[in-house]
C-alpha cells in the first residue's frame, strides 16, 4: 500500500513539473508568401509537436499555437514544404515558399482524389484547356484528338456527333470498347438518351477545365468492373479562393464545308461510260447534267457564344455560365442548337475544414437529323436526271425526279437524294442535368482524417418526331388500310413519335488519413471507400402511325423501365518514403445486378511502384534533371458495358404485334423462351506497365515512356450450343481471350524561350499489337471464326473476321489474279487450299484495319502578342476496305438490266468488271494501304492586352481539317469500312474573347 502511495506521489509531482513546460506554448503569427511576395493562399501550417495546426487565409495570413522551441511544417500544393524552427525565428514569420517545377507541381484528378504529377505511380496523362484542340468544337472528345499517345479518336462529321475513343486499342469483341467517363466524379452511362447525337453532346466544351486520361489498370483499378477499355475524367471550370470577379465572353462563328467526296462520274463522263457498255441504252439517259453531292452538301454556318462570371465572394468561390451553340451540318437539313449553362460553389466552413463542392450542369439541345441515307443516294444516282420534275408522273411524289415503273415506284431503285433530306423531318429536343454535392471534412481533432461524401445526380430526358409526307418515295404505300366491304386503302408516309428518360443515382463515400510519419521517413495516405449507382431508363414505345395518323401497329408494351445497380467497396494506400519510392496499392469489389448471385461480385486489385531516381543522391546534384522517375504496375479491371440487364435470367419474350398466332378469327401474341446464360459475368483484363517519367533542363523538356501488355481473358464471344442444351443453336457467354502489346512515348519541349519569342513543341506516338488468343470454350476442328464487317452489296457477307492468333476484326478475303496487263481477272482468285474450288476455305486474313503506329504532334510560336499553333496526327499501317468501289464499279451495278441506271466511279474504267459476284466483292483488290497525315487544325491569334481599362481582348482565326495526305483517296483513310460516310468538314473559324 505504501508503494503504491509513493508512485502516485511520485506521478503527481511531474505532472506538476511538466505543467510550465505545457504553459509554454506562444500564440504564433505570419504570412506565407511565394518567391514574387504574394500570398499564398490555403497554405498548410501544421505544429510538428502536437496536433495542432492552421490554413493560411485570402491574404495569407494564420495564426496557431505553438511550444516555444517547436517547430511548423509549411506546405502548400505546387510548392516545395518548409519546415521552421521556433526557437530561432523573429515573431511575427513571414514564411516564403519555393515552387516546385511547374510540370511536376501540376495537381492532377484521380479515382475519389488528387495528387500531385509527381506522386504519380500509374499512367495519367493530363491535358489542360491551353492544349485542348482549337476551333469549333461540338463534343468533349474532340478536344482531346491527337494530344494523348495511346488514344486514338476517330472524329465523326455531323453536329454533336462524338468520336470513337480508344484507349490502347480497346479490350472486347462483342461488348463495349468505349472508356468510362466520369464527369466531376460522377461516371456516366455509355449510352445516350434516344435523341441525342453522342454521349458528350450535352456537355458545352467551353466549361471544361481538364481532362485526364488514366490508362493503365494501377490507375483505372479503382474504378473496378468498368475501367477494362480506360477512364477519362472531365473537370468542370470553377472559381477560385481569392480570386477576384472576372467576367470572361467569348463568341465564335464558322463555316463549313465538306474537305473530300466520292469521285463519281460527272454526267457527260456518265453518257461516254453508257456508250461504251451499253450504247443501246444511251437513249433512255436523261438530258441533265446533276453533280448530286453538290445538292446534298451545303457551306454550314456555325456559331459558338459563351459567358463565365467567376470570382470569391469572401470565403465561396463561385462560377456561372452560360452558352448558346449552333452548328449546320455540311449535309443539308443537319443541325443542331444547345443552350448551356452550369454553376458551381465551392465554400469553405469552419475554419476550411469542411470543405464543399456543388456543381451543376444543365444543357437544352434541339436537333434536326439528315436522313443520312442521301449521301449513299447522291453517290448513286444517275447523274444524267434532273432534281425536279415539272412532269404530271412524278407530282404524287412531290414533283421529285424518281425512279418509276409506269406510274408505280421502283422500289429497288435508288431514291432522289434531294427528296430523302427534303421529305423527311427527323427532329429531337434532349434536356440532360448533370449535378453533384461534395462535402469533405476534416476532423477537428484529427485534421489527417478527412471523410469524403459525394452524391451526384444524372438525368437526361429525350423526345422527338419522325415526319415523312404521304409525296415521300419513303414509305411509300407501306400500310394496307382494309375496311370491312369497302376497298382496300394504301396509306403512305409516318407520322411518328419516341420518348424516353435516363436517370443516374450516384452515392459514394470515403475515409481519407494521410500523415508525415517522421520515424518511417514517409507520408501514408490510405483510402476506404464505399459506392452506390444505379441507372434506370425509361422507355416510351409509341404506336406507329402513316402520315394521316392511320394506325399501322401498336406496341406491344407501351412502357419499359431497364434498370441497373452497381454496389462497391473500395480502397487505395499511398506510400512516399524520403520523396523517394512511392507505392500504391488499390483494390475494389463490385456487385452488379446484372449477373447471378453466383457471379455477381468481381475484385479487382492493383499494385503500383515508382522510384524517383533524381531524389538519390548520386543524381540530386545533377541540376539539370528536375523529375527522373522509375513506373511499375500491375492491375486488374473489369468491363461489363455492352452486357444486358437480364442476360442471365431465363425469361419469355413476347412476339410482336406483326408476329402474332392465330387461332380462329383471332390473332394472340405468343410467348417462346429465349437463350440465355446463368454463368455470364464481366470481361476481366490484368494489365502490367513499365514507364518512365523524366524532366530536364528546367522542364524545358519533359516527357513520359511506357510499355504495357494486357491480358483479357472471359471475352463474350458467341458460340455455338449442342441441340436442346439451350433455347438456341447459338449463345453469347464468356469464352475468349485476347492478348495487347504497346509502347507510348510523349514529349514535350520548349527549344526556344525568350522574353519576346517562345517555341513550344508536344510530340506523342505510340504502337499497339492485339491478337485474339482464344474464341471457344473447346477446339472445334475447322472454326474459323466470327465473321463481322458487312458489306454493302452483298447481303449476308462479311469482309472481316476474328479468328484466333489474328487481330480482331482483320480482313478476310479471297486472293485476287492479275493479268499480264496488271489489271485484276474478274471473278479469278487462287486456289489457297489446292481443291480446284474456290469457296471460304480459300480466303485469307490479309491486313490489320488499326493502324501500327499513331503519332501525334502539337507545336506553338509565341511572338510578343502573336501566337501560331498547329495539331497534326498520324496513322501508319492501316488498311481500309474501298466497300464504294466494290459495290458500284461494275455494270451491272450501272445499267441494273436497263429498268433504270446508277452512277459509278472511274475505276470502272479501269477494272472493267461486268458483274461484281460476292465473291468479287471480297476480294483482296478492294483493300487499300490507308496511312495518313492530317493536319487538325492551324490556328494564328493576336493578344490585344488590356483595353478600356480592364477589358483584355484576344482574337484569333483558325481552320480545322486543314489537309489530309494518303495513298488512299476516299472520303476518310480513318475508317476500316469506306462506304456512306459523312465526310469530315473542313472548317473556318473567327473567334474574339475578353474578360474583365
Amino acid at each position: 500500500m505504501k508503494r503504491i502511495l509513493r508512485l502516485t506521489l511520485l506521478a503527481l509531482s511531474l505532472l506538476l513539473v511538466a505543467l510550465p513546460a505545457l504553459a509554454q506554448e506562444i500564440q504564433v503569427k505570419g504570412r506565407v508568401i511565394d518567391e514574387k511576395g504574394e500570398a499564398i493562399i490555403g497554405a498548410s501550417v501544421k505544429v510538428r509537436e502536437t496536433p495542432k495546426g492552421a490554413v493560411t487565409d485570402i491574404e495569407g495570413n494564420f495564426t496557431v499555437s505553438a511550444p516555444r522551441k517547436g517547430h511548423l511544417v509549411v506546405t502548400s500544393i505546387g510548392y516545395k514544404s518548409l519546415t521552421v524552427d521556433l526557437s530561432t525565428s523573429k515573431l511575427p514569420l513571414t514564411i516564403t515558399l519555393a515552387e516546385e517545377a511547374k510540370a511536376l507541381k501540376e495537381v492532377v484528378v484521380i479515382g475519389y482524389g488528387s495528387m500531385q504529377k509527381k506522386d504519380l505511380t500509374g499512367s495519367i496523362t493530363s491535358i489542360g484547356e491551353k492544349s485542348f484542340q482549337k476551333g469549333a468544337i461540338s463534343t468533349a472528345s474532340d478536344l482531346l484528338v491527337g494530344k494523348v499517345a495511346g488514344v486514338q479518336i476517330t472524329p465523326e462529321g455531323s453536329p454533336g456527333a462524338g468520336g470513337r475513343i480508344r484507349i490502347r486499342g480497346g479490350a472486347s469483341l462483342n461488348a463495349s470498347n468505349d472508356p468510362l467517363i466520369v464527369i466531376d466524379g460522377v461516371p456516366i452511362e455509355n449510352s445516350v438518351v434516344a435523341g441525342a447525337p453522342s454521349i458528350l453532346s450535352t456537355l458545352n466544351p467551353q466549361d471544361i477545365a481538364t481532362m485526364n486520361v488514366l490508362k493503365d489498370a494501377s490507375a483505372t483499378a479503382i474504378y473496378g468492373s468498368r475501367a477494362s477499355n480506360g477512364v477519362i475524367m472531365i473537370t468542370t471550370k470553377k472559381g477560385k479562393m481569392g480570386q477576384k470577379t472576372q467576367i470572361a465572353v467569348s463568341v465564335q462563328n464558322s463555316l463549313s464545308e465538306a474537305a473530300r467526296r466520292v469521285k463519281v462520274l460527272s454526267a457527260d463522263d456518265y453518257r461516254a461510260l453508257i456508250q461504251r457498255i451499253a450504247p443501246g441504252s444511251v437513249s433512255k439517259l436523261g438530258t441533265a447534267s446533276t453533280d448530286w453531292q453538290d445538292e446534298i452538301y451545303q457551306l454550314a454556318y456555325g456559331g459558338d457564344y459563351n459567358i463565365s462570371v467567376s470570382g470569391a465572394a469572401g470565403k465561396l468561390p463561385y462560377r456561372a455560365s452560360a452558352g448558346f451553340y449552333h452548328q449546320e451540318g455540311v449535309l443539308k437539313t443537319d443541325k443542331m442548337n444547345r443552350a448551356s449553362g452550369s454553376l458551381s460553389l465551392s465554400p469553405r466552413f469552419f475554419d476550411n475544414h469542411l470543405s464543399v463542392d456543388a456543381n451543376a450542369k444543365f444543357s437544352a439541345t434541339h436537333n434536326r437529323f439528315a436522313n443520312k441515307d442521301a449521301i449513299r443516294a447522291a453517290v448513286e444516282f444517275d447523274p444524267t436526271r434532273p432534281v425536279r420534275s415539272s412532269d404530271a408522273l412524278y407530282q404524287p411524289f412531290g414533283g421529285y425526279f424518281t425512279w418509276l415503273d409506269g406510274t408505280n415506284l421502283r422500289t429497288l431503285a435508288p431514291r432522289n437524294p434531294v427528296a430523302l433530306l427534303e421529305q423527311k423531318e427527323d427532329i429531337s429536343d434532349v434536356f440532360r442535368t448533370i449535378a453533384n454535392l461534395q462535402l469533405d471534412y476534416k476532423v477537428h481533432f484529427l485534421p489527417e482524417l478527412r471523410f469524403n461524401l459525394n452524391l451526384g445526380y444524372d438525368y437526361a430526358s429525350g423526345k422527338g418526331t419522325v415526319v415523312i409526307p404521304e409525296n415521300s418515295s419513303l414509305g411509300w404505300q407501306r400500310y394496307t388500310l382494309k375496311q370491312a366491304g369497302k376497298p382496300d386503302v394504301l396509306k403512305s408516309g409516318t407520322n411518328n413519335s419516341y420518348e424516353q428518360q435516363k436517370r443516374s443515382l450516384l452515392l459514394d463515400f470515403y475515409a481519407n488519413y494521410a500523415k508525415d510519419i517522421p520515424a518511417l521517413k514517409g507520408r501514408l495516405d490510405v483510402m476506404a471507400g464505399y459506392s452506390y449507382q444505379d441507372w434506370k431508363t425509361s422507355v416510351h414505345n409509341a404506336p406507329d402511325y402513316t402520315y394521316d395518323k392511320t394506325l399501322v401497329t401498336n406496341p406491344v408494351f407501351p412502357v419499359d423501365y431497364p434498370q441497373n445497380t452497381l454496389v462497391s467497396f473500395y480502397g487505395r494506400l499511398n506510400y512516399n518514403l524520403m520523396d523517394r519510392y512511392l507505392l500504391t496499392a488499390t483494390v475494389r469489389t463490385d456487385g452488379s445486378s446484372r449477373f447471378s448471385k453466383d457471379q455477381r461480385w468481381g475484385v479487382f486489385p492493383a499494385l503500383a511502384l515508382a522510384w524517383r531516381m533524381n531524389q538519390e543522391s548520386f543524381l540530386k546534384p545533377i541540376s539539370w534533371i528536375d523529375d527522373l522517375k522509375l513506373r511499375l504496375g500491375y492491375g486488374v479491371t473489369g468491363q461489363q458495358d455492352g452486357i444486358g440487364n437480364y442476360t442471365y435470367l431465363p425469361f419469355y419474350s413476347l412476339s410482336t404485334n406483326t408476329n402474332r398466332y392465330q387461332l380462329g378469327d383471332s390473332y394472340y401474341n405468343m410467348l417462346r423462351p429465349a437463350a440465355y446464360d446463368a454463368d455470364i459475368h464481366w470481361e476481366t483484363t490484368a494489365t502490367y506497365n513499365v514507364g518512365l517519367d523524366f524532366a530536364f533542363l528546367g522542364n524545358r523538356l519533359s516527357g513520359t515512356l511506357d510499355f504495357y501488355q494486357r491480358n483479357t481473358k472471359d471475352l463474350l464471344n458467341e458460340i455455338p450450343v449442342p441441340a436442346g442444351a439451350n433455347f438456341s443453336n447459338r449463345i453469347l457467354t464468356n469464352v475468349g481471350n485476347i492478348e495487347s502489346k504497346g509502347f507510348e512515348l510523349s514529349l514535350n519541349a520548349t527549344p526556344i524561350q525568350t522574353k519576346r519569342f517562345t517555341w513550344d513543341v508536344n510530340y506523342n506516338i505510340s504502337a499497339n499489337n492485339t491478337r485474339i488468343t482464344k474464341l471457344n470454350a473447346v477446339e472445334i476442328p475447322g472454326y474459323q471464326g466470327v465473321p463481322t464487317g458487312g458489306v454493302q452489296g452483298a447481303t449476308g457477307s462479311y469482309i472481316q473476321i476474328h479468328s484466333v492468333d489474328y487481330a480482331p476484326s482483320t480482313f478476310f478475303v479471297y486472293k485476287q489474279v492479275y493479268g499480264a496487263d496488271g489489271k485484276p481477272v474478274e471473278n479469278k482468285f487462287e486456289d489457297l487450299h489446292k481443291d480446284n474450288t474456290i469457296n471460304d476455305l480459300d480466303k485469307y486474313r490479309a491486313f490489320d484495319p488499326e493502324p501500327k503506329v499513331v503519332m501525334g504532334l502539337s507545336t506553338t510560336l509565341t511572338f510578343d502578342r502573336w501566337t501560331l499553333s498547329t495539331s497534326l496526327r498520324s496513322n501508319l499501317g492501316n488498311y481500309i476496305y474501298d466497300n464504294v468501289n466494290a459495290y458500284m464499279a461494275n455494270h451491272a451495278a450501272v445499267l441494273n438490266s436497263g429498268q433504270f441506271f446508277k452512277n459509278t466511279t472511274y475505276e470502272i474504267n479501269h477494272s472493267n468488271f461486268a458483274n461484281a459476284g460476292d465473291k468479287q466483292m471480297l476480294s483482296d483488290y478492294f483493300l487499300h494501304r490507308a496511312s495518313f497525315l492530317k493536319m487538325d487544325n492551324l490556328t494564328l491569334g493576336y493578344d490585344f492586352g488590356r483595353i478600356l481599362g480592364r477589358t483584355s481582348l484576344r482574337a484569333s482565326a483558325t481552320v480545322q481539317n486543314v489537309f489530309t495526305l494518303s495513298s488512299y483517296k476516299g472520303v476518310d483513310p480513318e475508317r476500316s469500312i469506306d462506304f456512306s460516310l459523312y465526310p469530315v468538314p473542313r472548317t473556318y473559324t473567327l473567334n474574339l474573347s475578353f474578360s474583365l
